[in-house]
Formats: C-alpha cells, sequence, structure tokens
C-alpha cells in the first residue's frame, strides 16, 4: 500500500522518475477521475442544483489533474532523460502522450533526475 506521502509525489511534484508501468496507471486513474464527474453531470438534468455541483466538480478535477497529468509526465520524461519542459506537450495531446510513453524503456541505471525509477530525485 502506497503511503500518502508517494501519491502526494506522484501526482504532484515535478523531481525523480517514473517507469511506464507506474506512468500508464497513473494516467488512467486521472483520467477516470475526469470521466466520472463528467459522467454525472450528464446524467442530470441540465440546469439542476445538482448539475452545477457536478459542473463544478467537474472543473475543478480538470485543473488538478491538468497539473498532476504534467507532472506524472514531467518524471516520465526524467526516466529517459530528458527535461521537464518536455511534458509541456502533454498539455495538447494528453491521453495520446499517455500511450506514446509507455512505450519507450527507461535509461538503465541513474541519471540526473535520479538514481532509481519510481522515486523522487535524492538531493
Amino acid at each position: 500500500m502506497p503511503e500518502k506521502t508517494d501519491l502526494i509525489w506522484l501526482f504532484f511534484k515535478t523531481s525523480g522518475r517514473v517507469s511506464p508501468g507506474a506512468y500508464v496507471l497513473a494516467g488512467l486513474f486521472l483520467l477516470l477521475a475526469q470521466f466520472f464527474p463528467l459522467y454525472q453531470f450528464a446524467r442530470l438534468e441540465p440546469g439542476t442544483a445538482n448539475s452545477q455541483v457536478w459542473a463544478t466538480v467537474f472543473w475543478t478535477v480538470v485543473l488538478i489533474s491538468t497539473w498532476s497529468s504534467f507532472a506524472v509526465t514531467a518524471k516520465r520524461f526524467h526516466d529517459f532523460g530528458k527535461p521537464t519542459y518536455y511534458a509541456l506537450i502533454s498539455l495538447i495531446i494528453g491521453p495520446i502522450l499517455l500511450l506514446i510513453l509507455a512505450c519507450f524503456r527507461s535509461d538503465p541505471g541513474p541519471n540526473r533526475y535520479g538514481r532509481h525509477t519510481n522515486s523522487p530525485a535524492q538531493a
């Protein structure tokens, strides 16, 4: 069971590296987190109080998950030695990039972004 700090690091910090498997699972979780409030909103009558609440929840989740997607993608790029700014492309083609980056192998051994994959960079 991951610790709370591990999940905060995975979804909100840009330091360290992440493996293809962890990247795909995190990306799928973020997509599900976005689709659930969208589904709840879509099944309600437009203009009702409940639909307003779900619309607000949806946009809040989209804003938070956009940053999380950027952070996870930055760590994925770090895993094969690329800088953080490469992750900006995730803001444009996020779900497609999820599939593409899952196919690349990690750099073996340490690189300038960390000694191990699936862990924050050590100072």
